[in-house]
């Protein structure tokens, strides 16, 4: 019987489809908007319809729900880094995934 692989994540992935807003300076200028596919405390995987590369420093915010925060919805900005960028899928959308170097919580607006 084959041994079943082990997640090696340090932490909690939550597979969650939120709207996000991603800028970067390699690419197109402005905001981007984006769609997440999972969410954890170091990173993030995002679907995007523009190109982008490994290494990209990037900016993006996005609101936690309740059911993640246990209290209220919380706005959060992030600065982090693509580690890597997928073949579009079926959809012509770049898979995109992210380490989180820092973040903020911002006020309610």
């Amino acid at each position: 019987m084959a041994e079943r692989q082990q997640d090696k994540r340090a932490t909690r992935r939550f597979s969650l489809r939120l709207p996000i807003s991603v800028k970067y300076q390699n690419g197109p200028a402005g905001e981007k908007t984006a769609f997440t596919r999972d969410v954890s405390a170091r990173g993030i995987c995002f679907y995007l319809d523009t190109p982008i590369g490994n290494g990209t420093d990037i900016e993006f915010t996005l609101t936690l729900p309740p059911e993640i925060t246990l209290t209220e919805s919380i706005r959060v900005r992030c600065k982090g880094t693509v580690v890597r960028a997928e073949q579009p899928s079926n959809n012509g959308q770049l898979s995109v995934a992210a380490v989180i170097n820092e973040y903020e919580f911002l006020a309610e607006s």
